[in-house]
């Protein structure tokens, strides 16, 4: 259904050492680089855009997460260690979410500026 989504940065550069280590262990690659704003694509096509905001300062949105599928759990788990590794705060660590334990497996946290992530598997363990 959602085919792009877009974070706002305060720092580019910064932001972009962040989700490079990320993007490497979703096997997405950089779509684009621009002065302002840096893409990344994966396999099905979905992009996540990180950039400066066209006008003001850039802040997260109370109540904003952006959710990224991943291919197993364990790699919802590298994720969202590499992240907190990269200075992100957790927000939840990897687990099952709900009653069912083959449903959904996701991890929390926030990027450097604040953006709320939720990497997640859906489907029972590798």
């Amino acid at each position: 259904m959602i085919g792009m989504a877009r974070f706002g940065t305060r720092d580019l550069d910064r932001a972009k050492i962040f989700y490079d280590a990320i993007a490497a262990l979703l096997g997405a690659v950089r779509a684009f680089d621009r002065p302002d704003v840096v893409a990344y694509k994966s396999g099905d096509g979905g992009m996540l855009l990180i950039g400066r905001p066209f006008e003001g300062e850039a802040s997260p949105g109370n109540g904003n997460q952006v959710g990224i599928p991943a291919e197993s759990r364990a790699v919802v788990d590298a994720v969202h260690a590499r992240a907190l590794e990269l200075g992100g705060q957790c927000e939840g660590k990897p687990g099952i979410r709900g009653d069912d334990p083959n449903g959904f497996y996701g991890a929390y946290f926030r990027d450097l500026d604040g953006n709320k992530l939720v990497i997640f598997r859906f489907g029972p363990p590798d």
